[in-house]
């Protein structure tokens, strides 16, 4: 594809994304919706709506080679993907299910399931991929070192004496030998019977004529069938209902072609990235250089010019805003020197003037309207009490505010002030704009410079006032620059109370690398090698009749294809992108639930492989023997905790979760499957938003289990079907 193309696929996703926001943003509040089909009706709209501008924004940005294009997609993509979460977790607390059908809205669209498949982005790997290939690299070595795994090691020392090797050899040998001699004198047994009949029948004679007849009639009809399903075959390709068949030689496949201009262009991705670096340092250099000395001087003779002017509307000079209120950028708003002297006693009279006159004033005027309010409503409680509680039950459902709509806002506006109008003729290999980058870098000069200015004109002003006060020999100054200083100081003394509130965990491996770490948890067997498995190998078939089974007040079983969206709203999409695990509902551990062989495991792996994440095996059956006693333990969970917020994302994986919170466990169970019961939501509690960390426990029967520590340690619970019919064949 070319360049043209994905700029257009960004075109038209923005041009959707327009319609979107109006909706999300109305000028008047929308009144709250009683109906709670029609609510979940509109969620799923913009939901569906939402994964088509993403499938988009993801294809455009995975080929797209302008760095500076690339970073505007990003931040949109990112802000499109959070909505999506946002979405599915509106439509969870309206429904109160996991699941959800959209096959009214996707016929509704004119869609069909694979097109609101959700994507999983590809720069989640691939903007890692180095140190990807690194970490990869280092586990491969450790496993080189260690060597295979203690019970492949048992089955290579056991030894046989040679005289049995050699004996066992021969039986089956002479056993061999005597097969082919009885298969080879059954032959001749059969051939001298049909002999022997021929002989007392007599050898059937056939004319000439009558053999080519026959002859004829079998070629005949085996060529004409052959014709005849060759035919079918060009009518269901020419109609298409059947794929063209494959050429032989693989290098000619047009799908080989098209993968390997995705990879040129992201090779030309890193090109252009790198360009675009060097020219961040070159034009910033330059700009200190041509630009910085004259912007220094404009913003000297501009604060001199605010000093005179305030100085002539006050009678004295003014105070130097803080560095905390901007600085000098403050002097630079459009405003009058009065107006600005205004604003800065007013800060100063709310920073330093809490006092006990304020603090009584808001009180009694809070204290009289909240008598007020008391009065009133015991006055008014037996006429409008109860209509009060019909207002509640028919408030409905209204949506709640979202975290990504400014940020999806404001790339959107980048787009149409930016990109949509810039005329790109001259630019065809798509490198970096050098204006784009001036503008930019332009104001991070001009802040650094700024810095440097408020520092001198400080100073200056400084020596200013002390002039003026030597000339009028007043103390009025020193004395309330004495007090100011207290003040400051009693804050700052507060500041250090409030500092003391929270203790810091205690690192019980302060000494030791990361690396080292990673190499233990390795030897040990609690990071594991994750088997290459993709999330598209779990196939499975859209469940096309949930709406239907729902309207006859039948709960329709998940399909696989429902399973794979849930694992990608829950687990992929958050821990891949930052801004999403950040900004979500942060879901901090999920359970599988299903029956043995429907692919619990290899979804786990497959969570790992798209995230590129490191998997740590904490099942019972694994943890026999490691770490033993309380000391262990806590040192276990210090090593897997410390690692993984490291090197995030991080999944850590828990066989037959079930068993941690059974009341009762067999004495011959060797597992001590109840070890982690405590320490592990205890950590869990632990983990925040900027924490890219995820329990995903599986299990066949959690029935077994003690229900409430359950649900508690699993925030989702996935439930994993049978496959069903369309899903087999």
């Amino acid at each position: 594809m070319s360049h043209s193309y994905y700029n257009k696929q960004w075109q038209e996703a923005q041009a959707a994304l327009v319609d979107l926001i109006q909706q999300e943003n109305p000028p008047e509040p929308p009144k709250p919706e009683r109906d709670r089909l029609a609510a979940f009706q509109l969620l799923a709209t913009m939901y569906i709506k939402y994964i088509q501008i993403f499938r988009k924004l993801e294809q455009s940005y995975d080929q797209l080679v302008h760095p500076q294009k690339r970073r505007v997609v990003r931040h949109c993509l990112d802000g499109v993907m959070g909505r999506i979460v946002e979405l599915k977790h509106e439509m969870m607390n309206l429904e109160f299910s996991e699941y959800h059908y959209f096959d009214d809205v996707l016929s509704d669209l004119k869609l069909t399931p694979n097109d609101v498949e959700i994507p999983i982005p590809k720069y989640f790997i691939n903007e890692r991929l180095k140190n990807l290939k690194e970490r990869e690299k280092l586990l491969g070595q450790v496993l080189a070192r260690i060597g295979p795994p203690d019970q492949d090691r048992d089955k290579e020392e056991v030894r046989m004496p040679w005289e049995q090797a050699i004996r066992i050899i021969q039986i089956h040998e002479r056993a061999r030998q005597g097969r082919l001699r009885a298969k080879f004198m059954r032959e001749i047994r059969q051939q001298e019977n049909r002999e022997k009949q021929a002989q007392s029948q007599g050898a059937p004679t056939l004319d000439p004529d009558v053999a080519a007849t026959r002859i004829q009639k079998v070629w005949k009809g085996f060529a004409q069938r052959r014709r005849t399903k060759k035919e079918r075959e060009d009518e269901m390709i020419f109609i298409g209902m059947a794929p063209p068949p494959l050429p032989t030689n693989v290098k000619n496949l047009p799908q080989t072609f098209a993968f390997k201009t995705e990879e040129q262009r992201r090779k030309t991705q890193d090109v252009h990235e790198h360009e675009f670096q060097q020219a961040l340092v070159h034009i910033r250099e330059n700009l200190i250089q041509n630009e910085g000395p004259d912007m220094k001087e404009n913003m000297m003779d501009q604060i001199r010019q605010w000093f005179i002017e305030c100085r002539d509307a006050t009678g004295k000079f003014p105070d130097y805003p803080d560095a905390d209120d901007g600085g000098s950028a403050m002097i630079f708003k459009e405003k009058d020197p009065i107006e600005l002297q205004k604003e800065m006693a007013e800060k100063e009279e709310g920073g330093g003037g809490k006092g006990k006159k304020g603090k009584k004033g808001k009180k009694g005027k809070k204290g009289k309207k909240a008598k007020k309010g008391k009065k009133g409503k015991k006055g008014k409680k037996g006429k409008k009490g109860k209509k009060g509680d019909d207002e509640d039950e028919e408030e409905g459902w209204k949506m709640a505010p979202s975290s990504f709509v400014p940020a999806v806002n404001e790339a959107s506006e980048t787009y149409k002030t930016v990109w949509a109008t810039r005329d790109e003729c001259d630019n065809f290999v798509q490198k970096h704009d050098s204006e784009l980058i001036k503008e930019e870098k332009r104001k991070e000069v001009e802040t650094e410079i700024r810095v440097q200015v408020d520092e001198l004109m400080r100073t200056e002003l400084a020596n200013l006032k002390a002039a003026v006060d030597r000339d009028k020999k007043g103390k009025k100054g020193k004395k309330s620059g004495k007090k100011k200083k207290k003040k400051g100081k009693k804050s700052g003394k507060k500041g250090k109370k409030g500092k003391k509130g929270k203790k810091k965990e205690k690192d019980l491996t302060p000494d030791r690398t990361m690396d080292d770490l990673y190499e233990e948890l390795v030897t040990q067997g609690i990071i594991v090698r994750c088997p290459s498995v993709k999330l598209s190998d779990y196939e499975g078939e859209y469940s096309y009749l949930g709406t239907t089974l729902r309207q006859a007040n039948i709960e329709p079983m998940p399909s696989l294809s429902d399973v794979r969206r849930l694992l990608t709203e829950f687990g992929i999409l958050p821990l891949g992108s930052i801004a999403v695990h950040q900004n979500a509902p942060l879901t901090k551990s999920i359970m599988l639930a299903g029956p043995r062989g429907t692919g619990k495991k290899m979804l786990v792996h497959a969570l790992c492989t798209e995230l590129g994440a490191n998997l740590f095996d904490l099942s019972p059956a694994n943890l026999v023997g490691k770490y033993p006693g309380k000391d262990g333990l806590k040192m276990l969970m210090h090593l897997i905790f410390k690692v993984g917020k490291a090197l995030q994302p991080s999944v850590f994986f828990i066989g037959d979760c079930e068993k941690m919170f059974k009341k009762k466990i067999p004495k011959t169970d060797p597992t001590d499957p109840k070890r982690l019961k405590k320490e592990l939501p205890k950590a869990l509690k632990s983990i925040k938003a900027e924490d890219r960390l995820l329990l995903v426990g599986t299990t066949r029967c959690p029935f077994e289990a003690d229900m409430k520590p359950l649900i508690s340690c699993y925030q989702r619970v996935i439930l994993i079907p049978r496959p069903d019919y369309a899903s087999r064949h």
